[in-house]
């Protein structure tokens, strides 16, 4: 869902360099050095308002994310709970998903995390799924060997499509449930998104998975 323009995002983003990379082309293989701390970096495509990405922070100090998104409507308002916070492992990126080979570098990134992505239901629009095999060849490219990735939804035909999806690439499922909550042993970690709080109270199953390249 897009946003409302806010006329001034742009000049919030300008003035702060040290938290949001706009034009990361130079920084394959040196993300550590945003960091306080050189620590694993965990990578979330899509971060919306940032609920999910600043949770992870805060949960775990020892791991540097990164939430990365398209839109500045919504990446700004990150930044401003992020001015508040100052959390040191949390840095910001305002880039598209489909160029992710040009901004990380073979195996920079320990985990990835895919949270309520646009399903794009119509065939002709397979290829925009976040799950495609060319978005995989990237996320493999850029996550290290024997690294996560991490996916949730609601949408049950985006999830049975990306069970398939993940499973001709050649991962391995390390966990899959077709609802999340009710399931307590996953529950104990999971951090809630937005989207996924809203569906919850509308009694909507989340679907999750957390699968491994090899």
């Amino acid at each position: 869902m897009r946003l409302r323009n806010k006329p001034w995002a742009k000049e919030l983003i300008e003035a702060n360099p040290q938290l949001i990379m706009t034009d990361p082309t130079d920084m394959i293989n040196k993300w550590q050095s945003r960091f306080e701390k050189n620590q694993p970096i965990a990578l979330e495509i899509g971060s919306g308002k940032g609920q999910f990405i600043i949770g992870m922070a805060q949960k775990y100090p020892d791991i540097n994310f990164i939430g990365m998104e398209v839109q500045e409507a919504a990446i700004v308002l990150i930044l401003q709970k992020q001015l508040e916070l100052k959390l040191p492992n949390l840095q910001l990126l305002l880039a598209n998903g489909r160029n992710l080979s040009e901004y990380f570098g073979e195996g920079e990134v320990d985990k990835l995390y895919l949270n309520f992505s646009d399903p794009w239901p119509k065939t002709r629009h397979e290829k925009r799924r976040l799950t495609y095999q060319s978005f995989l060849q990237q996320y493999q490219q850029v996550v290290k060997e024997k690294g996560f990735l991490q996916f949730k939804t609601d949408n049950q035909g985006l999830f049975e499509y990306s069970l398939t999806s993940l499973n001709n690439y050649g991962m391995k499922f390390d966990q899959v449930s077709l609802d999340l909550h009710s399931n307590d042993e996953l529950m104990v970690d999971n951090v809630e998104t937005e989207y996924e709080q809203k569906f919850t109270k509308k009694g909507q199953r989340i679907y999750y998975l957390n699968a491994q390249f090899d």
